[in-house]
Formats: structure tokens, C-alpha cells, sequence
């Protein structure tokens, strides 16, 4: 159990330099570089900045719960999932997890005036699709075989589904 709790802690250390670290030190020089304040001085972009920030960190911990308990897996993509994650918000979309990270950095974007972090959201974005496309989809469909062949037919990578998917509904599609 504790070797277990030790590998989730370690293995959210890129976690958090993603969302918060890296933000923080791409606004610092920013602020350093370009002389600008710290933080938006317009009150709406920063009540729609925290807003969005709080809906992508929402989808992101609750993707991480279901990663660690239904997976029994950590949010690193070198840690194999055990089972294929199918309920919460992967019933609407493939990569909740990093959707969460990347909604999150569009918040602080926004909260922070930063122009470096949205960057950093797009980039991180698209390299994480590729990585998808080229790399972790082959191989959940190799382990997971027609039941991932099934879920990545009726649950999109990016853009969620309105209705939850439920495994039994596609049957009929797959063959």
C-alpha cells in the first residue's frame, strides 16, 4: 500500500509542473521580459479565467480518481493501464485527463494575461494527439483489443459526446 501511495506521488511530480510550475515560470519571465503586471487587470477575464481553470482541474482529478482506482494505473503513460477505463467522463470522451490539463491552462492563460502559457496549452495540445494517434492507441488496442476497437468507434478523442456511452450500445457497429 505504501510503495503504491509512493508511485502515484512520484509519478504526479510531471503533473504538477505542467500545470503549475511551467505557468508560473513562463508568467514570471513574462513579467520579467516584457514588463507586464503579474496577473489581468480586467475582472471578467479573471472571474472566466478561474471558471475555466476550475472545470478542466475538475476533469482532470476526476480522471486521475478513475485512473488510479478503475485502472489501478498512474496518470504516466509508461505505467500500463490493468483495465480499460470506461465510466465518468471517459463515457464522453477518450483523453479526459489531458483535455482537463489543457482547459486548466487555458484558465490560467487567461487569469494570467499569458500569451506563453496558451501557447504552451495548444503545444501541449497537439503533442499529446500525436502521441495518441501514433503511440497509445495502438497500444490499447493491442491490449485491449475489441473492446477498445469499440470505445475509440463511439467515444471521440477530443470533442465530447453529448449522450454517455455504454459498452453494450455498439455491438451492432463493430462487426
Amino acid at each position: 500500500m505504501m510503495k503504491r501511495t509512493g508511485k502515484h506521488i512520484r509519478d504526479l511530480i510531471i503533473p504538477i509542473f505542467m500545470t503549475i510550475l511551467l505557468p508560473l515560470m513562463i508568467n514570471r519571465c513574462e513579467h520579467q521580459q516584457f514588463q507586464r503586471p503579474l496577473m489581468t487587470y480586467s475582472m471578467m477575464q479573471m472571474i472566466v479565467g478561474v471558471i475555466v481553470g476550475l472545470a478542466g482541474l475538475a476533469l482532470l482529478i476526476s480522471s486521475i480518481v478513475l485512473m488510479i482506482t478503475i485502472a489501478k494505473s498512474t496518470v504516466m503513460p509508461w505505467d500500463p493501464a490493468q483495465r480499460l477505463v470506461v465510466t465518468g467522463p471517459y463515457r464522453h470522451l477518450r483523453n479526459p485527463m489531458i483535455l482537463g490539463v489543457v482547459i486548466l491552462l487555458i484558465g490560467e492563460a487567461l487569469i494570467l494575461s499569458s500569451l506563453g502559457i496558451a501557447i504552451l496549452a495548444v503545444v501541449f495540445f497537439f503533442g499529446n494527439t500525436l502521441y495518441f494517434i501514433y503511440f497509445e492507441e495502438p497500444k490499447l488496442e493491442e491490449q485491449f483489443g475489441k473492446a477498445y476497437r469499440s470505445y475509440k468507434h463511439n467515444v471521440p478523442r477530443w470533442l465530447p459526446r453529448v449522450k454517455p456511452w455504454k459498452p453494450q450500445q455498439d455491438t451492432k457497429d463493430m462487426d
